[in-house]
């Protein structure tokens, strides 16, 4: 497929007009992150009113990881490709059709599916987001930039589980506007994108969509989750739908890198995967990804379900993991653009990471909450430091030809390790809390019905006794999770510790590239790859400066 010739959108951006634009990109990210923050709390509440079970408690947030991991290289790709305005726009529109849809739902089944497809929005946001920003603004400047990232993350994160308390406590609004609020927010991004964002376009012909390549990823990566999801619940951990399942998956990752390996526009670049920083980077991603995405999304369903709080309260007693992260994002980032070194504030960060963690695997259904704020507070320490920060590291090394792409394979890593770390702890969890309530149900002579790890997760339906025995065991449980998400974090210490110490660059591209991203770029059937290149990197230096 020829992709659409594409005129220079406009001369390079001035720092008003960055700031301008910069605001839109927030507030894009504001958004995307709102929609997976604000059903934290609520989600208890959501899954016992649909009636659904903790397996569909859990495939609720994966459903969004899933197909958002699927689709980021995709749109990482295409942002190499196209119009980086355009596509931002378009994942804005797939991202409201699936909140509506989700608000809309009747049941736990019909509320997945929704999500699965908000995800396909949330996936091009997480990707385009940081694309846009890295054609705005050089890494050594990106660094104080990372301080307003991190700011809008912890908004997000306080602000909606705050929210989604908010809305399902109060009778006259109900659980669905958890999902309805996003959508005004995302129509003002939208318009506002519309009016100032402003980014250069490269024309490119001869332009071949790896469609191939994404279906075998996004297939691969489908059937892996799916089985870890199922897999001793469903069927045991060596039987023939492990073997099938695995092997397939397997195969079907092994046919992807094949495909890429020889597409003459691959979605995942492996020549900047095999790049030393980009692999660690993407290993320390993966790592952090799994503990952060693992760990925290159950903290909702500990403090409400584990401590009998509401989602209101529960959404205040997760303040103290946002601070963390505003406090650490911020400072870092300035510490950053001041040193121009990054590798010892990704060290520091994952170590903290680990140790908090470490903390919250301490904790049960009686810890003292001082003990747990703590704990989250040096979890979030640990995120601000290592997560928008591995990205950068990233985008350092490659030029503004490869920023998409290279961009959205550490977003991609990151959704994929949080997607493995949600089914993986959600499965452990759900057989932990099985069998403790299984076990105290039998000594406190309660008869049992053979129930599973998917109970229900509708406490008011069901009799004091059995309630606070319910209550003990997720209590109990989390910190088990907790512990594995502290073992899981390990691998980004060590990630962190083999990256190669380096300092930022002060320019758009890298120095060897010319006065055009289109140097280094390959010719594709004897064709030059760009005809015309309207990028004036020297002239964004000057402005940078200013």
């Amino acid at each position: 497929m020829s992709a659409p010739t594409a005129t220079a959108e406009a001369a390079p951006m001035s720092r008003r007009q960055t700031l301008e634009a910069l605001s839109g990109l927030l507030l894009v990210l504001f958004v995307a992150m709102l929609s997976s923050t604000v059903v934290s709390t609520a989600l208890p509440k959501i899954i016992g009113a649909l009636n659904g079970s903790q397996t569909q408690y859990t495939w609720v947030v994966t459903a969004t990881l899933l197909t958002a991991t699927a689709t980021t290289p995709i749109w990482g790709k295409l942002a190499d490709l196209f119009s980086k305005k355009l596509l931002i726009q378009v994942a804005i529109v797939v991202f409201l059709v699936g909140s509506v849809a989700a608000g809309f739902s009747q049941s736990a089944g019909q509320l997945i599916a929704a999500r699965a497809f908000q995800g396909i929005g949330v996936g091009g946001l997480q990707a385009l987001v940081q694309v846009a920003i890295a054609a705005m603004i050089p890494p050594r400047e990106r660094g104080r930039y990372n301080g307003y990232l991190g700011g809008v993350m912890a908004l997000a994160t306080v602000g909606g589980p705050l929210l989604g308390g908010l809305i399902v406590d109060t009778s006259w609004l109900g659980w669905r506007w958890c999902f309805f609020v996003g959508v005004p927010v995302a129509i003002i991004a939208l318009f506002l994108l519309q009016v100032t964002l402003n980014l250069p376009t490269v024309r490119r012909h001869n332009v071949k969509i790896d469609y191939l390549g994404a279906a075998l990823i996004a297939a691969g990566v489908s059937v892996l989750l799916i089985w870890i999801s199922f897999v001793d619940d469903s069927f045991a951990w060596l039987s023939w739908q492990t073997g099938a399942m695995v092997g397939g998956a397997a195969l079907l990752l092994a046919l992807a890198v094949w495909v890429e390996s020889r597409a003459a526009e691959p979605v995942v670049p492996l020549h900047i995967v095999r790049e030393r920083t980009t692999a660690l980077a993407i290993l320390g991603s993966l790592a952090v990804g799994m503990a952060m995405f693992g760990g925290a999304v159950f903290l909702g369903q500990y403090f409400q379900i584990g401590r009998g709080y509401s989602p209101t309260e529960a959404g205040l007693l997760t303040i103290p993991m946002m601070a963390g992260v505003l406090i650490s994002s911020i400072v870092a980032g300035r510490m950053i653009t001041t040193s121009g070194r990054i590798k010892p504030y990704i060290v520091f960060g994952s170590i903290v990471l680990v140790a908090g963690f470490a903390l919250l695997g301490t904790v049960d259904h009686e810890t003292s909450l001082v003990l747990v704020g703590v704990a989250m507070f040096v979890v979030g320490v640990g995120v601000g430091m290592t997560m928008q920060n591995l990205v950068l590291a990233v985008q350092n090394t490659v030029a503004l030809s490869d920023i998409g792409a290279a961009s959205a394979s550490v977003a991609f890593f990151r959704s994929l390790g949080g997607t493995i770390g949600v089914s993986v702890l959600g499965a452990v969890l759900a057989r932990r809390v099985t069998d403790r309530i299984t076990h105290d149900l039998a000594a406190a002579g309660i008869p049992t019905t053979g129930g599973s790890g998917g109970s229900t997760l509708n406490l008011d339906a069901l009799p004091e006794p059995v309630r606070q025995i319910v209550r003990a065991a997720y209590g109990d449980a989390t910190g088990h999770i907790f512990l594995i998400s502290a073992a899981i974090a390990v691998v980004g210490v060590v990630a962190a510790l083999l990256l190669r110490p380096v300092t930022l660059r002060s320019s758009l591209d890298l120095p060897d590239t010319g006065r055009a991203v289109a140097v280094g770029a390959d010719a594709i059937d004897g064709a030059p790859a760009f005809d015309e290149v309207s990028v004036d990197v020297a002239g964004r230096e000057e402005r940078a400066r200013r």
